[in-house]
């Protein structure tokens, strides 16, 4: 399985380098990019050999890998590689008969495990799998989903995963949202958790000694550090089940809150939960949970259709909000 990770690595590599008609890449550019890029991936050094690259190029020009148009062209001593076809790509060519056999057979695998606890990320990834599949076989698209494509620090995500997975310490270069300059935050990292589509990493923030959250989109840069990992002793079930979102201080407690509901939202928010404490009785919405921004944050989305009731600390909070809204319009 690592090799063929390997391999579908440094195919993708070699089809970014081959399709850009703008640089010219030689034998060694291509050695060093998929060098960098596979180091990135498994965050540890990495080094391809030219035998590596010619057996890659090979394959991907043959009928049984993607019979991709790669030519060489001499320049002076040396030659370069690229696509005679500049719209061809790999990423663009449907999938063969072999590979979709191999995919419904994941799919079938997936189905049988969607029902269990901790597997309700499964329907989503077979609906995505479907289209994907359906795409391929000139099928119009009939599903999209809320990704977003062009999310900054979304290349950190594997990176970050593979570093929790192995407790490497990271000395993180940070630029947060309020803040005019940057800093570097020295983290034992715990934990990745997307929310409002997007992405922040859960850690221990060896200056301040306490859990910190720092959003992908606002990171620098990553490093690895010297300083001891210190083990994770934190159940983040348990972490986020007081909150709504990302921002959970732990010296505050879950409080009662009390919002009134417009009649015609009510079926909205008993389809879609907005807490796992949530229940509705007539058109009062209650809620046990911390008080932070996110609450603050879905609360004004929905406008004149809910009215904080309880706490008075909340009933507060959102009619500041609302006044300065007012004041900016």
């Amino acid at each position: 399985m690592a090799s063929n990770k390997n391999a579908v690595i440094r195919y993708k590599a070699l089809d970014k380098c081959l399709s850009n008609t703008y640089k010219k890449f030689y034998l060694q550019d291509l050695i060093n990019y998929c060098s960098v890029i596979l180091t990135e991936h498994f965050v540890k050094e990495t080094t391809i050999s030219r035998r590596q690259i010619f057996a890659d190029i090979d394959f991907m020009r043959s009928e049984a890998g993607f019979d991709a148009p790669i030519v060489s062209h001499k320049d002076g001593k040396k030659s370069f590689y690229r696509y005679s076809d500049p719209e061809f790509s790999i990423l663009k060519s449907p999938i063969n008969p072999s590979e979709l056999n191999s995919l419904n057979e994941a799919m079938e695998t997936l189905s049988r495990i969607n029902n269990l606890p901790g597997f309700d990320w499964v329907n989503t990834m077979q609906a995505k799998l479907n289209s994907g599949i359906n795409q391929s076989q000139n099928q119009r698209q009939i599903i999209s989903f809320e990704d977003n494509e062009f999310l900054k620090g979304i290349e950190l995500l594997n990176p970050l995963y593979h570093h929790i997975a192995n407790t490497q310490t990271l000395d993180i270069k940070y630029q947060g949202f309020n803040s005019d300059k940057e800093n570097t935050f020295n983290i034992s990292p715990y934990y990745l958790k997307q929310y409002n589509n997007r992405w922040f990493l859960f850690g221990h923030n060896h200056q301040y000694d306490k859990i910190q959250n720092l959003a992908l989109d606002r990171m620098v840069d990553i490093q690895p550090s010297k300083t001891s990992f210190k083990i994770c002793e934190i159940d983040f079930k348990d972490y986020f089940e007081d909150i709504i979102g990302v921002s959970n201080d732990e010296s505050k407690e879950a409080v009662d809150v009390k919002i009134e509901l417009s009649e015609n939202i009510i079926p909205y928010v008993s389809s879609k939960p907005i807490h796992g404490s949530q229940k509705i009785k007539e058109n009062i919405l209650h809620l046990q949970v911390k008080l932070n921004y996110e609450l603050e944050a879905l609360i004004l989305s929905y406008g004149e259709k809910m009215c904080v009731l309880e706490p008075k600390e909340l009933v507060s909070v959102i009619k500041e909000r609302v006044n300065k809204i007012k004041f900016a319009h």
